[in-house]
């Protein structure tokens, strides 16, 4: 049934389209051209050149973040093929890298845990503890319970400092 109606239909327009004049075919033939191209732009082009300056903008910081995650990758695979440490020599490595805190800074070790107390240490010696622990004692924290300390002192020169405690898994013995 449709199928004499869509004929119909062709052979209504195919009828109206003779009837017309040259000058109207043309102008009607322009408009179509024209609505094919405005469709054409709004449903194929413009979506993909907004994509594409997107992108251009996106570029430089997926860039860097790729470049920080190929060097992520360099140390993780530098840290993956050092040998294992004992549980003495991780343990020792641990206790010389806690003197480096200072006296803000306590190790107590129950069994395979070594629990470091921190008081008013700064966040750089903070962050270079934590660097040297992972390379040389080849420990990672796993808990960790920070709080600012007393922020009327730090200035930007001397920094933030931290009150806590680090909880480190040493290897079996």
């Amino acid at each position: 049934m449709s199928d004499t109606k869509g004929t119909t239909l062709i052979e209504s327009l195919s009828i109206r389209w003779a009837g017309l004049a040259s000058r109207e075919r043309t102008l009607v033939a322009g408009a179509g051209v024209l609505i094919a191209l405005a469709l054409l732009w709004w449903v194929g082009i413009s979506p993909a050149l907004s994509q594409l300056r997107q992108a251009q903008k996106a570029a430089p910081s997926l860039e860097a973040q790729l470049q920080q995650m190929r060097m992520q990758a360099i140390e993780a695979a530098s840290l993956k093929a050092q040998r294992a440490l004992s549980y003495d020599e991780s343990l020792r490595s641990l206790e010389s890298t806690v003197r480096t805190l200072g006296v803000g800074a306590t190790l107590s070790v129950n069994a395979s845990r070594a629990n470091i107390t921190l008081r008013n240490v700064s966040g750089d010696a903070l962050a270079q503890w934590l660097a040297q622990v992972r390379s040389n004692a080849r420990l990672v924290p796993s808990e960790m319970r920070l709080k600012q300390a007393g922020a009327a002192g730090a200035t930007p020169a001397t920094g933030v400092s931290w009150d806590g405690s680090v909880v480190l898994n040493l290897p079996a013995r």
